[in-house]
């Protein structure tokens, strides 16, 4: 009785590693993939899907560690008279076992959505009642991904009805990547480490530098919402600030940069949802930066934070695995400025003598002591990499 005392006094008290980690072998760096929904919504179709799974391998996006190609809402109409969940034949007339077979052929993994509620968010079915049912159905599909929204969920209990499905995954006899999408409305950093793999943290993203919650929030509202739930994170459980809006046209190339970096430094599942099959080269250049998505897939784990904040002007450090730090100066302002890291902004002695390479630029620039200092655009950000 002690011990369940002492557990549940840790959990209220909000102490990371209170909670044993969900530990399905999955996940230990945050999930790379593309999905849908940010571009295509609800027109999905069995031709988009194989040709996005193309587009990944065709790219290069594979090869820079993209995996997962993830359905999002609508691809299921109905149940049948068994309880099956029914895809859109229409839409997907080869059925879902076949495009699961086409998207591991090309050396990816297949992902899908649903919905812990009565109905998905389009109100197409969702899952609650069916878990073990379509877990199972999943797994026969050769799923390997499950986003699960909170649409419909009346006055469902989040945890209770995430770990239904959590139990469900479990006996499917397939490990299927488990992202909760519960919008952050219950702090699920607090108990979802032993439940999934990642978990949304926020509201919608919108494809803007700036918004609020009535309008989508912008890259700069999601960031602010991280800080401080950095600790929650890391191998097989991320926190997830929504997926990727690059490429899709409400910022420009400086924002998307920006946002892309910053994403890496928060060790955030990076899920491409623009349209991969017919992208600029600056863009194709953003998602496929190695160096960059080199500090989100960093072994270690760990979620990056903000070490200091003037105004507009932002520093971000990421421990790396190898000692060093993966920093982010950001201008969250309207006009060029400079940004100053110092070194015991990131924990180091003001002595040390530190390599500086530039993610973007991809070129060293050289040692230095005591501090880093560079120019960075309006709403952007100098991505730099500190080795002592």
């Amino acid at each position: 009785m002690h011990n369940k005392v002492r557990i549940l006094a840790l959990a209220l008290l909000g102490v990371p590693g209170a909670l044993p980690a969900l530990d399905n072998g999955l996940a230990k760096t945050p999930p790379m993939g593309w999905n849908s929904w940010n571009k295509f919504a609800c027109n999905v179709s069995e031709d988009l899907i194989k040709s996005a799974a193309d587009a990944i391998v065709s790219s290069g996006m594979k090869d820079a560690g993209y995996q997962y190609v993830v359905i999002d809402d609508c691809w299921q109409v109905s149940r049948d008279e068994n309880g099956n969940i029914v895809p859109d034949s229409t839409r997907f007339p080869s059925g879902l076992k076949a495009l699961g077979d086409y998207i591991h052929g090309k050396g990816l993994k297949f992902g899908i959505y649903s919905d812990a509620g009565t109905g998905t968010c389009q109100n197409r079915p969702g899952s609650r009642g069916y878990e073990f049912q379509d877990a199972r159905q999943y797994a026969a599909w050769g799923v390997d991904y499950l986003k699960y929204d909170w649409c419909n969920a009346g006055q469902q209990n989040s945890e209770a009805s995430y770990s239904i499905m959590s139990q469900a995954l479990k006996k499917s006899g397939r490990p299927i990547v488990f992202s909760l999408c519960e919008w952050g409305s219950t702090k699920p950093w607090l108990w979802a480490k032993d439940i999934g793999n990642l978990w949304r943290t926020t509201g919608d993203i919108a494809d803007k530098w700036s918004g609020s919650k009535d309008d989508g929030l912008g890259v700069v509202q999601i960031l602010d919402l991280e800080d401080g739930i950095e600790s929650y994170a890391g191998p097989g459980h991320w926190n997830d600030p929504d997926m990727l809006e690059v490429g899709n046209g409400g910022m420009n190339n400086t924002e998307y940069r920006a946002h892309f970096s910053m994403w890496c430094l928060l060790a955030a599942p990076l899920m491409a949802g623009n349209d991969i099959r017919n992208m600029p080269p600056e863009i194709h250049d953003i998602l496929t930066n190695k160096e960059a998505i080199a500090v989100d897939q960093d072994p270690a784990g760990i979620q990056g934070r903000r070490v200091k904040k003037s105004g507009e002007l932002e520093i971000w450090s990421k421990q790396l695995s190898d000692g060093g730090r993966a920093v982010s100066l950001l201008n969250r302002g309207g006009a060029e400025a400079n940004i100053t890291v110092n070194w015991a902004d990131l924990g180091y002695p003001e002595h040390l003598s530190a390599g500086v390479r530039d993610l973007w630029l991809k070129k060293d620039l050289g040692k230095m002591s005591g501090s880093f200092s560079s120019a960075v655009p309006s709403h952007g950000v100098v991505l730099v990499r500190i080795r002592p």
